[in-house]
């Protein structure tokens, strides 16, 4: 038994960390962030990756992110779920969905955001994770014969990172 973890912090959005203008949450993608992640969900697609499910923060720029990759794969709403609790609850707030994710997913993406999403790709490896999740920047995980409710720190194994500045390169 395998369980697959994908996890990607969002792409590129609006500056509006200091604004007034309007809430964090509200920050939507930019143009940049769009291509980022068309992008990255080409590339899952033609490296045949497969999600049984893609959760994602209520933050527009998660939804955004996740919707987008989820397109780019030709995966169905019914794939996407929004999870309140990922958005400002921390890296336990990501351990909890994953410990109590069913049993019958075995390959599950999380988009979510710095600095929680870079804490908890740490704390689920004795890899090395090569630190901080710039944006779109994808790590997935592998865990072997463990079900969901038994991942905890150091259990899983990096299988690769994916920096989506790299897929441009490749793309020149």
């Amino acid at each position: 038994m395998k369980k697959d973890l994908y996890l990607i912090r969002h792409a590129t959005a609006e500056d509006g960390a200091n604004s007034a203008i309007f809430k964090d949450i509200e920050r939507e993608l930019i143009s940049k962030g769009i291509m980022q992640s068309a992008r990255m969900g080409k590339h899952l697609a033609e490296i045949q990756t497969e999600f049984d499910k893609i959760y994602f923060s209520p933050a527009r720029r998660t939804e955004a992110t996740a919707r987008l990759i989820a397109e780019q794969m030709g995966l169905g709403e019914d794939k996407l779920q929004m999870v309140e609790s990922l958005y400002g609850s921390g890296p336990r707030a990501y351990l909890a969905l994953l410990n109590g994710l069913s049993e019958s997913e075995n390959a599950v993406a999380v988009v979510g955001h710095n600095p929680d999403i870079t804490f908890f790709s740490e704390y689920l490896t004795r890899d090395d994770t090569q630190g901080h999740m710039k944006k779109c920047t994808l790590i997935h995980f592998e865990f072997i014969d463990l079900k969901w409710s038994e991942i905890s720190q150091k259990s899983g194994k990096m299988v690769k990172r994916i920096d989506v500045k790299s897929l441009e390169k490749n793309e020149e």
